[in-house]
Formats: C-alpha cells, structure tokens, sequence
C-alpha cells in the first residue's frame, strides 16, 4: 500500500475536537475584584468633578462688569464677564468656485452656553454709546466705549474700552455682556457698529470685523486682510458688508481717504465673507476720498456707490446697476457712513434718498423712486423749520414713515402727510447736538443715537417718531 500521505494526517489532527483549557484557579475572582476598584476609581472622579464645576460657577459671577486684555494679538478675551471673544487671522486667500476671491471661514467654535447670571452684568458708568441695533421690539443690542484710552473701565488694561449691552424689554434695562478686545472706534483699528440678524448671530464692525454666534456670549475676529469694514446690514438670514481699501489713519474716522469698496456677503451660519460680483467690486468714484452706504429688505438689497450708481440684486443673489441716484454719498462721517447722501429703503423696491441741501441753512432734498432706483421724483413736501442742521442718517418704516436725524434734531414725515415735523422729547430736552443715527424696528417703535455720546444714551420712539424718550437705564443711576 502506498505511504500514508502527509496531508491526510494532518487533517485528521485538525478535525479532532479541540478542548479549551481552564483558565488558572483564582482568574474570575480576580476580575471581579478589579471591575469593583474600576468602578469605586470612576465613582470619586465623577464626584471630584462635580465639585469642581460648581466651584467654577460660583467664580464666575463677578459682582461687576470686568474688561479683560487679550494675552496676545491674535487671541481675544471677553470685554465683560462671563464670557470669551476669540480672534483668528487667515494665511492668504483663494477664488471660490465662481472665481471670486473671498475671506476664509474662521474655526468653527461650540462654546457652552453661560447661565444669564454669568453673562449678565452692570453697564459702566461711563458707557458711550455708538451703534445700536434690534432683531425683535424687545431684543437690541448697543455697542460703545466705555471711557477714553487709558481710563477705561477696564480693570486689567484701561486702553481697552470697547463694551457692548443689551435689552430684552425694549430698553427699559439693560445688561452688560462681552465684547470684541479691540482698542477702540477710531484709527486703524477697533469696532464702533453693531448688527445683529436674529437672536444668535450678530457681528461688529468698523473697522475691524468681529462675529458671534452664541447671542454674544463669545466674539471671534474676522480676518478683513487689512480691509476696513464701513458699513454692514443683516436681513433673511444674510448678511451684507462694505470692504473699503482705505489710508486714514487720523483719529477723526477710521473711514477716512477709502479710495474703493467691495460688497461682500455671508450667510448667518459661518464668516466666509464672499464678494457679491464683479458689478460691485472695487467701487470708486473716479479719484478722491469718499463713502457708501447700503439698504436691505426682506428680498432684495440696494447700494449707493461712491459715483452715484445704485446697484442692486436678490438676496443670496448677484447685484447688478440699477439706475443713478440724484446724489452722491461724499465725503464720510466719523462713522465711515456717507455725509452728503443717504438712502433709506421702504420695500423692495421703493426708495428713498436724502440729498444735503444746497446751503447750510436748506433742508435736504429727498426724492423716491418706485422702480428700484432706475427714476426719482422730487419731493415736495414742505419743512416749517428754519435750522436743519448736518445730515446725519435717513430711515424708512415699513409703512413708508420717514426719519431723518441731522444735527439738529429728528425730523418725521408720516404717511400721507404733506409736511416734514420736528419731534418732540417726553421727559428730557433734545441733545444739543443732535442725533448720529437713527433706525425704525417697526411702523411704531425705533431707536436713535445722541451725536454727543457722552450722554450715555439712546433714544426710543413708540408712536411712529412723534416723539422720542432718552433710555437712560442704560447706565447706572439714570
């Protein structure tokens, strides 16, 4: 017979049944006993933990709004309690799919959300008011500083004075909350606007370019890549800004001698800033130092370019040239917002423009237009008043209300009337150098901002703009 095949062998040994053997005496006992140690270890962190979190809470309620300076140039810390601001800088640029160029998206960031007692504190004494801006009749937020370089109400560095508040009751109290690190609204550098688009998502502005996405509870930087940002509007879950290339360096404006605007655009849920389209990049006026300023509805969105040439588009959309304005913006206020003209939308398609009048003593000249800027009609509507003082900001309610704040005063003209009024003070006379804004939140209710912001106000109207009320609760003791 042949010799047994080494194969066969070998199967037989792997078919035989295959026993396991024991584990040594003691092994299961010894599992046990270190699963319990596992378990008792687990137990005291977990405790240690808690009561770690609750000491960290119970410090970080200061008693006062506490300003805090950023260890670094490019990472921030919260301006008052409770919160942190954060800054990242981007390393270039690059086009996006439609070959335009756009700013990097900064790091996502998740922070938790503070209790209302952590992020909630006293205004300082001295805030000053600059922008103010509401989502909601009742939610606003207003923006300022609080004292003057080197004596702000900063306790770790006193030449960061940037602070912000907010209300939730349409400005019956206000809360101080945290702020971009910036140094201040003038020169090359800081924030002096504020916008936000819901009650999560809001950004401050001009000229640098700060974002949050927590209700203000945290403010990242965003990187404008030695831009300045003048102007900036939220509608429909977008926002819309004004990138200006500009060489100012005086401390009267930071908008100062801007040569060209781009409008960029950014949906509410990150900072990749865009531009809008070739129509609206590089905007100039030829030669000179001079402004822009923009206007949004709930579909469609308008810009005033420094020649003249209102641009206009969808929002989400591209803007294209809609027409001519009977006025050019001219040279900027400190705030970087036009100072010869100023345009104020009432729908999607009807405007309104503010021209400065032909002599200090005249009133400014305001047309409107139906067709979305493509014709304009005077108005004729007459002005009983004999000093009008410095334009300062044209708005419309949704009604068709007009606001106009000068120098001078707020001056309205309602719906259907045939004259411009000047407005009453409830309570307090007139600021005496009049108002730097003002806004309507709806066909009743709007906000405006004292020209002098030493006097730690704003100013609320609740009949249309009849008459106005100075917020003095915005600060202690008032």
């Amino acid at each position: 017979m042949p010799a047994e095949d080494e194969h066969d062998s070998l199967d037989r040994w792997l078919n035989q049944q295959v026993r396991p053997l024991p584990p040594p005496p003691g092994t299961f006992e010894m599992i046990k006993m270190r699963a319990r140690r596992r378990k008792l270890r687990k137990l005291a962190v977990t405790v240690v933990s808690a009561a770690a979190v609750a000491a960290g809470v119970a410090v970080a309620v200061p008693n006062v709004m506490a300003l805090r300076l950023s260890p670094s140039s490019t990472t921030g810390s919260s301006v008052a309690d409770g919160g942190e601001s954060k800054s990242t800088s981007g390393s270039g640029e690059s086009p996006d799919s439609t070959g335009n160029r756009y700013i990097p998206p900064s790091p996502t960031i998740t922070p938790s959300t503070p209790s209302a007692e952590a992020t909630g504190g006293p205004v300082p004494a001295n805030f000053q008011p600059s922008s103010v801006t509401f989502v909601s009749q009742a939610i606003g937020w207003v923006i300022g500083q609080a004292g003057t370089p080197g004596h702000c109400a900063n306790k770790t560095n006193p030449y960061i004075c940037t602070s912000i508040a907010r209300t939730d009751d349409a400005g019956k109290t206000w809360q101080g909350g945290p702020a971009p690190t910036t140094t201040g609204p003038n020169g090359p550098t800081g924030v002096s606007g504020i916008r936000f688009l819901n009650t999560t998502t809001g950004w401050a502005f001009g000229p640098e370019l700060w974002s949050t996405h927590d209700g203000g509870n945290t403010w990242t930087k965003v990187d404008a890549f030695g831009q300045r940002v003048t102007d900036l509007e939220t509608v429909d879950g977008q926002a819309y800004a004004l990138f200006a290339t500009c060489s100012g360096t005086s401390a009267a404006g930071f908008a100062a001698n801007c040569t060209s605007f781009t409008l960029m655009t950014a949906a509410a849920d990150g900072d990749a800033w865009v531009r809008v389209g070739t129509s609206t990049t590089d905007l100039g006026n030829g030669g000179g130092a001079t402004s822009a300023v923009l206007a949004l509805s709930g579909s469609n969105g308008y810009l005033l370019a420094p020649d003249g040439t209102i641009y206009s588009g969808p929002i989400g959309g591209s803007w294209q040239s809609a027409g001519t304005a009977p006025c050019r913006p001219g040279t900027p206020q400190a705030s970087g917002l036009p100072g010869a003209a100023w345009l104020a939308l009432v729908n999607s398609t009807q405007l309104a423009i503010a021209c400065e009048g032909t002599a200090v003593t005249s009133p400014p000249e305001v047309s409107t237009s139906n067709d979305g800027g493509l014709s304009w009609t005077r108005s004729t509507a007459g002005w009983n008043i004999s000093d009008f003082g410095t334009m300062t900001t044209l708005t419309a309610a949704p009604n068709g209300t007009l606001v106009l704040a000068t120098t001078a005063g707020l001056y309205v003209l309602p719906v259907g009337s045939t004259q411009w009024q000047s407005t009453s003070a409830t309570g307090s006379q007139a600021p005496q150098n009049g108002f730097s804004y003002v806004g309507m939140t709806t066909d009743a209710q709007g906000v405006a901002v004292p020209a002098d912001m030493e006097l730690h106000e704003v100013w609320m109207t609740f009949d249309g703009g009849l008459t106005w009320t100075p917020a003095k609760s915005i600060t202690p003791g008032n």
